[in-house]
């Protein structure tokens, strides 16, 4: 019988498939931890993925401005970024492409080689459903509904350890993530100073405390363990987030973005053996008064491009083991709409952020806006399929070798690799 596990009221989501045996396995990881950690010992440096997921399907022609395309202003008239040295004009990149002026922040890390823009990247599927498109893209199987893992849970499976810390995996959202559902233990938690196991699991109709579980299995080998992992949560709950001191002058933004990357820099530099970081930022199913240079579109970005450039400039050296890529589920329309929006489209925008990023470029084949080059004659084409995106951070930055476990049913090989990792 498979379960899904969720520690809900302290913001904890424990997500595993299988028997309930495997709960206790998940504890005993947490023991170990404690032990490994209240010792000083930390599990040593680790590659780490961050991921951020911008649900809504943000505009990325309007992020990564194609201002070399006149094309691009006659199909939108009011909400298109302006051209460079303009007012609200978009930061020039390489000639052809810039950015919104809203991600100024991000520029320094472009023009030292740290940050890599991808134009073009998304899904071969073509639905527009927002819950579709989300789905494919977790799972890393797009068209594929029957999937039961995450392409990142894959990636740790591929990669398993024997004594692993049982932060390998942190989501920092009120739910496990579908990208994190699988083998591999992860938890999820809406915020560090609260992480505690005053919580009650969630499986099928029966509920109770934490410990309760605990009592209830005090005669067999969880009852010692489980004791153990109030410890090593507690170990977590010492470095309150309140007192975290950001280095290099980083300033995060007072948002829910800010604080979550803000804690994952914390969980890094902890040393609790953290590999992949999950985070999310909604509200960009921009149909209505989108705006360009500034407005509703702008104000996102403004939080997006700040708590990220807080995140590199707090981790500094450290990003020599750490990679931020972002993405959403599809772009929008090439066209404004009637209400100086934009619709559910197809290509989109992403962004690499690390040392071992070869910045400094937009990577990608940009066919262009002319109506013959657009995706059924609306959408920015898809040159990029994202799991290739995926695949490039998972094989050359997490090691993992074997990508057909990673990407099942698809040939993901080093020749369609972009290039944006050295």
């Amino acid at each position: 019988m498979d379960r899904r596990y969720f520690l809900k009221s302290s913001g904890i989501g424990l997500a595993s498939f299988g028997l309930m045996a495997m709960a206790p396995e998940f504890l005993h990881q947490f023991a170990s931890a404690q032990n490994t950690l209240t010792a000083g010992k930390g599990y040593g440096k680790k590659k780490v993925l961050v991921t951020i997921f911008q649900r809504g399907a943000v505009d990325g022609l309007n992020v990564l401005v194609p201002h070399g395309d006149s094309e691009y202003y006659n199909l939108r008239p009011t909400i298109a970024v302006a051209k460079p040295g303009q007012a609200d004009g978009a930061i020039d990149l390489d000639g052809h492409f810039g950015v919104n002026p809203s991600l100024a922040p991000l520029v320094p890390f472009f023009k030292s080689g740290q940050l890599a823009a991808l134009t073009a990247a998304g899904s071969p599927d073509n639905t527009r459903s927002h819950f579709d498109a989300q789905d494919y893209m977790e799972s890393g199987t797009p068209g594929n509904k029957g999937t039961r893992d995450g392409w990142l849970n894959r990636v740790l499976q591929a990669n398993a350890e024997k004594d692993a810390s049982p932060f390998r995996a942190v989501s920092l959202t009120q739910q496990t993530p579908r990208s994190l559902y699988g083998r591999a233990p992860s938890v999820a938690m809406t915020n560090l100073a609260d992480f505690s196991v005053k919580a009650g699991i969630y499986s099928q109709n029966m509920s109770g405390g934490f410990e309760g579980l605990y009592q209830q299995n005090a005669k067999d080998s969880l009852g010692e363990t489980g004791k153990e992992t109030f410890e090593a949560v507690n170990y977590l709950k010492q470095a309150n987030p309140s007192q975290y001191k950001p280095e290099n002058g980083a300033v995060y933004p007072a948002s829910a973005l800010g604080r979550s990357l803000m804690q994952i820099a914390q969980l890094i530099k902890a040393g609790v053996g953290l590999e992949v970081a999950f985070t999310e930022i909604g509200g960009w199913d921009t149909h209505v008064n989108e705006g360009n240079g500034r407005g509703q579109l702008a104000n996102l970005l403004r939080d997006f491009a700040n708590a990220i450039a807080a995140f590199g400039t707090d981790m500094g050296k450290r990003m020599d083991d750490v990679v931020l890529l972002t993405m959403s589920e599809f772009g929008r329309t090439a066209k404004e709409n009637g209400n100086r929006g934009t619709d559910h489209g197809h290509a989109n925008t992403m962004f690499i952020l690390g040392n071992s990023v070869k910045g400094g470029k937009v990577y990608g084949d940009f066919k262009g806006l002319k109506n013959d080059k657009l995706y059924e004659g609306r959408d920015l084409d898809v040159t990029t399929d994202f799991r290739d995106v995926f695949a490039e951070a998972a094989y050359k930055h997490m090691g993992s070798t074997d990508l057909a476990k990673v990407f099942p049913n698809y040939t993901a090989t080093k020749d369609k690799f972009r290039g944006y990792l050295s």
